[in-house]
């Protein structure tokens, strides 16, 4: 129904004499209109170059004697884990412990089985806009699959990919010198959408460590290779649509077995497999 708008009744029975209290029908007085409240940025909110970043906010070293439960959490099981992947995860230390200022993440085979490792930072620490860097050593081979990630920490209010998924380093183990880097998430009718890079390197990235980084701010997702001033692959809010990466995301790190992102091991892969990492280091700027 619309709305109907009436004139207050002030005009009936106006006299000759009364044309001066016309004015009584006006309210003159200043009405107290609230002032806007002013919109706070979050901080780190505006891009800045990669070096620019230089205020360390949290970070692991891994030099301790074992790994530190105020930051990680072991995520177990198996079934596939959507991928149809092999591997359980477990929280043994078979599968994950420190060695030599190192995280050692590693993939083992009995039998026909696998049991790897899977550590995440959620409920421990969540990054929003920053710079994260990640010091690696991964591993390769058919059907072995390291990642390095994130996942939105309100995962558990929106499921994903409505959450949104980071992915700083992904290798198939069988193309040891292609890295890939992913953003996920869900378009306006809820189904999976995603956009990337494939990088061909000029190295095998099995062979060394190498420093994996992704630079958060409003509306816009880069990455970096090797502390390079230049990023390799940009994200921006107009590249995919609803965006949920200006939320908090947690860190993962695992290596999976076999699935559909580089098939099963056949035999050529020599287990265990292991991902090495340095460290994982969070920045903003001042």
């Amino acid at each position: 129904m619309k709305n109907q708008f009436w004139l207050r009744p002030c005009f009936a029975a106006l006299s000759a004499g009364a044309v001066l209290s016309l004015l009584a029908c006006t309210e003159t007085k200043t009405k107290d209109i609230p002032a806007p409240i002013p919109t706070t940025p979050v901080t780190n909110e505006e891009a800045r170059e990669y070096g620019q970043y230089t205020e360390l906010k949290w970070s692991d070293e891994f030099d301790a004697a074992v790994l530190d439960p105020s930051k990680w959490v072991y995520e177990q099981g198996g079934g596939g884990w959507g991928n149809n992947e092999l591997q359980t995860y477990t929280s043994s230390d078979n599968n994950a412990y420190l060695r030599d200022g190192k995280l050692v993440i590693q993939a083992v085979q009995s039998g026909s089985s696998y049991t790897s490792a899977r550590l995440i930072t959620k409920g421990k620490q969540s990054f929003q806009y920053g710079r994260l860097d990640i010091r690696a050593k991964i591993p390769k081979g058919k059907g072995v699959w390291p990642a390095i990630w994130m996942l939105g920490a309100d995962i558990d209010q929106n499921n994903w990919p409505k959450c949104g998924e980071i992915d700083i380093m992904e290798l198939r183990g069988s193309r040891p010198t292609e890295l890939l880097s992913t953003m996920h998430l869900a378009n306006n009718a809820g189904a999976h959408e995603y956009r990337g890079t494939t990088e061909k390197m000029t190295v095998d990235l099995s062979a060394d460590y190498h420093t994996y980084s992704v630079v958060r701010s409003k509306n816009m997702t880069r990455f970096y290779f090797d502390g390079s001033a230049t990023p390799y692959y940009t994200y921006t809010a107009t590249d995919g649509s609803p965006f949920p990466f200006n939320n908090p995301f947690f860190m993962i790190l695992n290596v999976a077995v076999g699935g559909n992102f580089d098939g099963n091991p056949d035999g050529t892969a020599t287990f265990p497999q292991q991902m090495l990492v340095d460290y994982v280091r969070y920045y903003q700027y001042k």
